[in-house]
């Protein structure tokens, strides 16, 4: 991936101002908020953050990704340099449609994984490769990643980017996310603490 042609502009937040770059993988549109200089960096601060609509922008309790994105941008805003990646992976990957249908399904009493799968899809249909292609074209030799996923672990060090520390993102479930958040430590072996 060669970032210099990537479409870029400064991006002022409440967590400090980020360079935005937009950056695509096939159909799907994902953005990457960079705070300083991050070429030729080792252990730079990365959390890859799936796009949730419901979490992000409607405040949903059904799920953590709200609190997560707002604590990762937060965490990464009062660092020298980092970078929080915003990829196009809509409910795991099948779509804001789709997920919403999972919604029913959950409602129904389906687990999150169930429910997906019921749909026809795997469990996660996410790929991080995208991510790692990005952080090597920077130069990033090493991360300390922002995650509870293992699968983003074992995606950026497969494809070659070093993950020197795991910094856990511990959010405490409420009465609509509790179940979901279990099936996330029991299904999909995400790593709380």
């Amino acid at each position: 991936m060669d970032t210099s042609k990537l479409p870029s502009a400064s991006f002022p937040t409440k967590y400090g101002t980020f360079c935005i770059y937009a950056f695509k993988e096939g159909r799907m549109e994902h953005l990457a908020l960079v705070k300083g200089d991050v070429c030729d960096k080792d252990d730079v601060p990365v959390r890859i953050h799936s796009q949730c609509i419901t979490g992000d922008a409607l405040g949903s309790l059904r799920c953590d990704c709200g609190v997560q994105l707002d604590h990762s941008l937060e965490y990464i805003g009062a660092q020298d340099y980092g970078i929080l990646f915003y990829l196009g992976h809509e409910g795991r990957g099948i779509g804001l449609f789709n997920k919403i249908k999972a919604y029913e399904l959950q409602d129904k009493g389906d687990d999150t994984v169930e429910a997906n799968e019921r749909l026809g899809f795997e469990s996660d249909m996410r790929d991080y490769g995208i991510v790692a292609d990005f952080l090597i074209s920077f130069g990033v030799r090493s991360v300390h990643l922002i995650t509870n996923n293992p699968s983003k672990l074992d995606d950026l060090t497969r494809k070659g980017v070093a993950v020197t520390q795991r910094i856990p993102l511990i959010v405490p479930p409420n009465k609509f996310n509790a179940f979901y958040l279990q099936t996330k430590r029991e299904k999909m072996h995400h790593i709380f603490g």
